[in-house]
């Protein structure tokens, strides 16, 4: 439904890779991931996340699945959410 409001999920991943002086590149390296899928998720257009996938990032980044992850009040339209 055009305009209908929903809830959304931020990832702070970008926020978590500046505070460990590490860059998308060498997190994609590390946790064998390719870049565009950890770009896609970096950016919040990620629909899922597989918990290896997850565990895999809080073991690089030293976090908690918290730490990446937070509830957003702030609702948003799902035609602003297309148009991105």
């Amino acid at each position: 439904m055009a305009g209908e409001d929903t809830r959304r999920i931020a990832v702070t991943l970008d926020d978590l890779l500046r505070d460990r002086g590490m860059t998308l590149t060498e997190l994609s390296e590390r946790i064998g991931l390719t870049l565009a899928n950890l770009s896609i998720l970096k950016t919040g257009k990620a629909k899922a996340i597989r918990f290896s996938t997850l565990e895999a990032i809080c073991r690089e980044l030293d976090c908690q699945p918290g730490d990446l992850l937070a509830y957003s009040e702030q609702a948003y339209s799902r035609q602003e959410s297309a148009s991105r």
